[in-house]
C-alpha cells in the first residue's frame, strides 16, 4: 500500500474530486451551504485538490455520462445549478486539466480565493453549459468571482508554475490512498469518500443512470463541525 499522509492542519478540509464529476458538484456545494449555516466561514477552510478523472481512466470523461447524471442527480440538490449541455456539441469540454490547474494557481492569492473559483468553475460547467477547457471561459469566470486576481492567474497558467502541483495529486490519486470524487480529509485524521451519499448505478457508465441508496446531507455538518478550529 502506498502511504500519504493527507490530514490537513486544523480548520482546514482537503477535498480531492474533478469538476466533471457530478457527486463532487452536489458535496462542494452542500459544504459551502452548510459552511454558512453554521456560521463557520472563517474557521473552516476548504484545500482543493485535483482528482483528474481523464488521467485516471486515460480519456476524457463522456458526455453522454453527465447528461444521464444531471436529471438524477438534479433532484438530489437541486440549489447547486444544472442544466443538459446546450452550447454546440463541439464545444463540450474535452478536458478539465486546465480547469484544475487554475484552482491549484490561485492558492497563491489563498484558499479563499481558490474556493470561489473552484465553485465558480463547477457552475459555469453544470449549471450554465461553459466550455471550461477554455483558457478564457476560466479567466471570465475568475473574474465573475470578484475575489480572484485575474491577471496574476493568467500569468501563472501562462507559465505553468502550478502543473507540479496538479502532477503530483494526479499520481496521489492513482493510489489507494484517494478512492473517488469527492474524497474529504479531515484535522482529526479520517477520511470520508463521497460523504452522506450512497450511490449505485444501473447499466455502464454513459448508458444508464446513478442510483442513489442513501443521501444524509446532515453528515457534511458534522464533519465541518469536527474540522473548525
Amino acid at each position: 500500500m502506498t502511504t500519504h499522509d493527507l490530514t490537513p492542519q486544523p480548520g482546514v478540509v482537503v477535498v480531492f474530486s474533478d469538476i466533471w464529476c457530478s457527486f463532487a458538484h452536489v458535496t462542494i456545494h452542500r459544504l459551502h451551504e452548510s459552511r454558512r449555516k453554521l456560521g463557520l466561514e472563517g474557521r473552516v477552510s476548504f484545500d482543493h485538490r485535483a482528482f483528474p478523472l481523464e488521467l485516471l481512466n486515460r480519456k476524457p470523461s463522456p458526455r453522454t455520462g453527465t447528461d444521464s447524471e444531471v436529471a438524477r442527480m438534479g433532484s438530489v440538490e437541486p440549489g447547486a445549478g444544472w442544466q443538459m449541455w446546450q452550447d454546440k456539441d463541439w464545444l463540450y469540454p474535452s478536458s478539465t486539466l486546465l480547469a484544475l490547474e487554475a484552482i491549484q494557481a490561485v492558492k497563491e492569492q489563498g484558499l479563499a480565493a481558490s474556493e470561489q473559483l473552484d465553485l465558480a468553475l463547477r457552475k459555469a460547467f453544470w449549471a450554465e453549459s461553459k466550455s471550461i477547457a477554455n483558457y478564457h471561459v476560466i479567466l471570465e469566470a475568475a473574474e465573475g468571482t470578484g475575489v480572484v486576481d485575474v491577471r496574476a492567474l493568467a500569468e501563472a497558467l501562462d507559465d505553468g508554475r502550478a502543473r507540479r502541483a496538479l502532477s503530483d495529486q494526479a499520481a496521489i490519486s492513482a493510489t489507494d490512498v484517494v478512492n473517488c470524487s469527492p474524497h474529504l480529509f479531515l484535522p482529526d485524521g479520517t477520511d470520508h469518500a463521497n460523504p452522506g451519499i450512497e450511490v449505485d448505478w444501473a447499466g455502464d457508465y454513459g448508458v444508464g443512470w446513478p442510483i442513489i441508496g442513501a443521501d444524509d446531507p446532515s453528515v457534511l455538518d458534522d464533519l465541518l463541525k469536527r474540522s473548525a478550529v
